[in-house]
């Protein structure tokens, strides 16, 4: 395929990576909490791999043309969304809340909590972007469109590059923005709770707006 599409389409998949949404909230939220932003980004980017997948397996063309399975894909997701928003504004992070706790704000470097977690969090992370129903009809519009079909690779392998050139990208960028955030607000516990409850009420928004935008069309 031509460098020139990958291009053209790293430029779009950047644009979508930077407006706030559910990425966002996610990857804030788990800086703020003390989880390892690594693992809550390596979710992100687990999930959207699955859709690159499911994509370029040509599922994602049967799902979106199928309203019954659509419609549940949406429950599933928006439910999801809204459940783990209403949680993270209910309980608003408050970075080194721990005794003692010695702040460490290396990315990838805080100590270990019990209980498994941060590999919790990166199943969380598997969640929000894998089971958003907007990323796969997202993903369906859009890679597409930047294949060739007389190209040397097959339609399938072209959306893996295009697929992988996103998921580097969402990676860079949400590592900055986890590590920026874990930095910049560890030693304000007030501006943390008010940006982690901002972030959960966001996640609650993309959850009921996936509801509203399926089910009032």
């Amino acid at each position: 395929m031509a460098p020139g599409a990958v291009l053209a389409f790293w430029l779009v998949a950047l644009l979508l990576i930077v407006v706030p949404g559910a990425d966002w909230a996610f990857t804030i939220g788990a800086g703020l909490r003390g989880h390892s932003v690594l693992l809550a980004v390596g979710g992100l980017v687990a999930g959207y791999a699955v859709v690159t997948v499911v994509v370029a397996a040509g599922v994602g063309a049967l799902v979106a043309g199928s309203p019954a399975v659509l419609t549940g894909l949406t429950v599933v997701g928006g439910l999801y969304l809204v459940w783990h928003g209403v949680t993270t504004f209910a309980g608003p992070a408050v970075p080194n809340a721990a005794p003692g706790a010695v702040p460490n704000v290396a990315l990838g470097a805080v100590p270990a909590t019990p209980g498994g977690t941060d590999w919790g969090t990166f199943a969380r992370g598997v969640g929000v972007s894998g089971l958003n129903p907007k990323g796969l009809l997202i993903f369906l519009a859009l890679l597409p469109q930047f294949t060739d079909p007389h190209g040397r690779l097959p339609v399938a392998g072209q959306i893996g590059v295009l697929g992988l050139a996103f998921m580097v990208t969402c990676a860079v960028f949400y590592l900055v923005l986890g590590s920026l955030a874990r930095t910049v607000l560890h030693a304000r516990p007030l501006a943390a709770r008010a940006v982690s409850r901002f972030s959960g009420a966001a996640m609650v928004v993309v959850g009921v707006t996936l509801f509203l935008e399926h089910f009032l069309d």
